[in-house]
């Protein structure tokens, strides 16, 4: 198969580049990585998704049988003061990659985000619920959902939260890195959701690629917790001398107050994965004890 990865430079681009390359994942091999593949890895350096010329002509250069895009502007806050830029990367780039992957019967699997929800109510959201984003991060996600529904045939719409890796900028490694320097930390204790290790995430999308189970997925830790929560045991696992003092979101809006709104409840239920390809994203704790052993700073 010949598979295309957007977003290449990021944590989940990188892993999944990783896992083709070394013909397994961390959870196991899933039969496509038995096969011989021809995978190529891309960022904006060599293509701007948001350019519908530029992604049309370099689609008509090279066919390709799945595309994964996890291009994204992940950064919260910054989309409520960039909202242009946010619309351009995570909504209309993902309309661009839905029209080219149609015009030569490409799949397109499509990463998006627990922020698609409010965060009312307390039970997992399920791929029957209906989003009602609060920030301009998730607006623009949501958007990028609907445009891959729109323009594409072959699509997988796969949400994910609290993502980290061994790549890249992520929540567990700026709680690390500020552990140790200032041996103190005041985080969120209001906000629940699913941590999820990268490597997890990607184990699924590569079983996604050699199916025709179209359709919108939830691909979570399993286990709920709040930041604070995760903030602690990261701190624990990493082994760090550091206190972690919980607050309210209430508590920091007051000392960030521009920062976005973020959803009180965005724990999701993996259902589609449940009762298509299987479910097999380890309990929170398990993953990010896995990433504390195998992470080299």
């Amino acid at each position: 198969m010949k598979i295309l990865i957007t977003g290449g430079k990021g944590q989940l681009g990188t892993e999944l580049y990783k896992c083709f390359e070394r013909g397994f994942t961390e959870l196991g091999t899933p039969e496509i990585l038995k096969q011989s593949n021809e995978v190529r890895s891309i960022d904006v350096d060599e293509l701007d998704i948001t350019d519908i010329k530029a992604v049309k002509a370099f689609f008509e250069k090279e066919k390709y049988d799945a595309v994964i895009n996890c291009a994204a502007y992940t950064n919260v806050d910054g989309c409520e003061a960039h909202r242009d830029d946010a619309f351009r990367v995570n909504a209309i780039g993902p309309r661009n990659l839905a029209i080219a992957c149609e015009e030569i019967g490409a799949k397109l699997i499509h990463v998006s985000t627990d922020y698609v929800f409010p965060g009312n109510g307390n039970i997992p959201r399920t791929e029957c619920d209906t989003p009602a984003p609060l920030s301009a991060y998730g607006s623009t996600k949501y958007l990028g959902e609907q445009y891959v529904r729109d323009f594409c045939s072959r699509y997988f719409i796969v949400r994910t939260a609290w993502l980290y890796g061994y790549f890249g900028k992520n929540f567990v490694k700026t709680i690390m890195n500020a552990a140790r320097k200032f041996g103190k930390l005041t985080v969120v204790n209001d906000q629940r959701g699913n941590p999820t290790n990268a490597a997890d995430l990607a184990h699924h999308l590569i079983k996604l690629l050699d199916t025709e189970e179209y359709g919108i997925y939830h691909g979570t830790g399993t286990g709920e917790c709040s930041w604070y929560d995760f903030a602690a045991e990261i701190v624990k696992a990493a082994g760090i001398d550091a206190d972690v003092a919980p607050c309210t979101s209430e508590e920091y809006a007051e000392a960030h107050p521009d920062a976005a709104d973020r959803p009180k409840y965005s724990a999701l239920d993996n259902g589609m994965f449940r009762v298509t390809v299987g479910d097999e994203f380890r309990p929170w704790q398990d993953a990010l004890k896995c990433f504390m052993d195998n992470y080299k700073e």
